[in-house]
C-alpha cells in the first residue's frame, strides 16, 4: 500500500508541472496582445491549437502506452514538454507562440494515458477512485499556480522568465522521477491481444456514453480555464494577478473538495453498486450545468465566486471518476488506449471553447458561451442515465475477472 501511494505522489508532482505549464499562458493574454500583437482570434487559437493537437495525439499515445514501457513514456513526456515550455519564452511573434503550443500538445499527450494506466495497476478497483482523485488534484494546483504565477510575472515584466523557470523545474524533476518510479511502480505487461483495437473500444456502449459526455464536460471546463481570468479582468476591473487568482482559486479549491469526496464516495459505493462511478459522474454534471449558468449571469463578484465554487465542486466529482468509470467497462489490457480515446474526442470538441471565446468575445460574449455550455452539461446527464440503465450491467459483467477467467 505504501508503494502504491508513492506512485500517486510521484505522478502528482509531474501532473502539477504539466498543468502549470499548460495554464500559464491563459493569465498573460493582455501582455501577449500589447507586446506581441495578438488579436482576440489568435488568443483563442492558443487554447484551441493545443487541445486539437493534444486530442489527435491522444489515441496514438494510448496505443504506444499499451505497447511499450509506461514508466519510460511518462518520464520522456515530462522532459519534452518542459523543454517546449522553456522554448515558448523565446518566442517573438504570435506564430512562434502558436507553434510552441502545438508542440506542447504533442508531447504532453504522451503522459496521461500511461500515467493513469500505471495508477490503475498500483491500486485495486475498490481503491482506484481515491487514488486517481488524489492524483487529479495536481491539475487543480497546477491551474491555480499557472494562473497566479503567469499573471504575477507579467505584472513585473518577466513573463518570459515564467516559461524559462518552469521548463527548468520540469527537466530537473525528471531525474529523480525516473529513478523512483523504477523502485516503486510495477510495469504492466504490453498488450498482446490485437483484437482489442480502438474501434472495438467504441463498440462498448457504456464507454461510448462516456465518449459523448466527456467532451461536453471538457468544453465547459476549458471555456472556464481559458477565458475566466480575462472575463473577471474585464467585468470586475481586477488586476491581472488578482483576476488570474480569483478565476482559479475559488473554483479549484471546490474542485479539490469534490475530487477527494468523489473518490472516497465512489470507492465506498462501489461495494454496493458497480455503477457507482457512473452515478457520481451524473451528480457532477447536474451541479456543473446550473453553476456555470450562474457564473455567466452573476451581477456581483461575490455571487460569481460562489457560483465558480459550485462549478468546481461538480467538476471534482466528475474528474475523480471519469477514467475509473472507463476501467469498469473495458479490458485491463487497453486502459491506456481507453484514456487516449476519451481524450481524443474531448480534446477535439473542447478545442472550440478557447477559439469561440476569442471569436465571439465582443459579440455573443463569454457569458453567452457559458450559458450554452451549461445546457450541454445537462444533456450529458441525460445521456449518462440512459447509459447506466441500458448498458452498464452487461458491459461491466463482460470484463469482470470472473467472466474473463471463463
Amino acid at each position: 500500500m505504501t508503494r502504491a501511494w508513492a506512485v500517486v505522489a510521484l505522478m502528482w508532482v509531474a501532473y502539477f508541472l504539466n498543468y502549470t505549464d499548460r495554464q500559464l499562458i491563459s493569465s498573460i493574454y493582455p501582455v501577449l496582445q500589447t507586446e506581441l500583437g495578438f488579436t482576440d482570434r489568435q488568443l483563442g487559437w492558443l487554447g484551441s491549437i493545443f487541445l486539437w493537437v493534444y486530442a489527435v495525439m491522444s489515441p496514438v499515445a494510448g496505443q504506444i502506452g499499451d505497447r511499450m514501457s509506461k514508466r519510460s513514456l511518462v518520464v520522456g513526456s515530462l522532459l519534452l514538454w518542459s523543454a517546449a515550455t522553456a522554448l515558448t519564452g523565446m518566442s517573438r511573434s504570435p506564430s512562434a507562440v502558436l507553434a510552441c503550443r502545438a508542440l506542447i500538445g504533442v508531447v504532453e499527450a504522451l503522459f496521461m494515458p500511461a500515467a493513469v494506466a500505471l495508477l490503475a495497476v498500483a491500486h485495486p478497483p475498490e481503491g482506484r477512485s481515491r487514488a486517481i482523485g488524489v492524483y487529479s488534484t495536481a491539475q487543480l494546483a497546477g491551474v491555480v499556480m499557472g494562473g497566479w504565477y503567469g499573471g504575477w510575472m507579467a505584472q513585473h515584466d518577466h513573463w518570459r522568465w515564467a516559461f524559462y523557470s518552469l521548463g527548468v523545474a520540469g527537466i530537473l524533476y525528471a531525474v529523480p522521477y525516473g529513478g523512483l518510479l523504477r523502485r516503486t511502480c510495477d510495469e504492466p505487461p504490453a498488450v498482446a491481444r490485437r483484437e482489442w483495437s480502438m474501434a472495438t473500444l467504441f463498440r462498448v456502449p457504456s464507454y461510448g456514453a462516456l465518449c459523448l459526455v466527456f467532451p461536453m464536460f471538457c468544453f465547459s471546463l476549458w471555456l472556464v480555464y481559458t477565458w475566466l481570468p480575462a472575463y473577471f479582468h474585464d467585468r470586475f476591473r481586477l488586476e491581472l494577478g488578482d483576476a488570474g487568482l480569483a478565476a482559479t482559486a475559488y473554483a479549484q479549491a471546490a474542485t479539490l473538495a469534490g475530487m477527494l469526496l468523489g473518490g472516497f464516495c465512489a470507492d465506498r459505493m462501489y461495494r454496493r453498486t458497480k455503477a457507482a462511478r457512473f452515478w457520481l459522474l451524473l451528480a457532477g454534471l447536474v451541479l456543473v450545468g446550473p453553476s456555470l449558468y450562474l457564473v455567466a449571469r452573476a451581477d456581483s463578484f461575490e455571487l460569481a465566486k460562489a457560483s465558480a465554487a459550485g462549478f468546481g465542486f461538480g467538476c471534482g466529482l466528475f474528474m475523480a471518476n471519469i477514467f475509473p468509470s472507463a476501467f469498469d467497462v473495458v479490458p485491463d489490457s487497453v486502459r491506456a488506449s481507453a484514456v487516449g480515446g476519451l481524450n481524443l474526442i474531448a480534446g477535439l470538441v473542447s478545442g472550440f471553447a478557447p477559439l469561440l471565446g476569442g471569436e465571439f468575445r465582443r459579440t455573443l460574449g463569454i457569458p453567452g458561451l457559458m450559458t450554452i455550455a451549461s445546457g450541454f452539461c445537462l444533456l450529458g446527464a441525460v445521456i449518462l442515465i440512459a447509459g447506466i440503465r441500458l448498458f452498464f450491467a452487461r458491459d461491466h459483467e463482460r470484463v469482470s475477472p470472473a467472466a474473463i477467467s471463463t
